[in-house]
């Protein structure tokens, strides 16, 4: 898989996640499985990806605290 095209990928997922932000949950899936694949094939994982990924994590986190109170 070549850079590029994850590049492309996420950047599609970002333009649907603008036009319907209660997809937010799905984004965060794609990129779980794009990481998941880079790492299955021994490449390396891009560093903002990564962050991305876990500050996602963190308000989907916060949000079902504050929602369960």
């Amino acid at each position: 898989m070549a850079f590029d095209d994850l590049i492309t990928r996420i950047n599609m997922l970002f333009v649907e996640m603008e036009n319907q932000p209660q997809d937010a949950t799905q984004l965060l899936e794609q990129i779980r499985l794009e990481l998941n694949q880079m790492k299955a094939t021994g490449q390396p994982l891009p560093d903002d990806l990564v962050k991305l990924e876990e500050r996602l994590e963190a308000e989907f986190s916060a949000a079902a605290k504050a929602g369960k109170t």
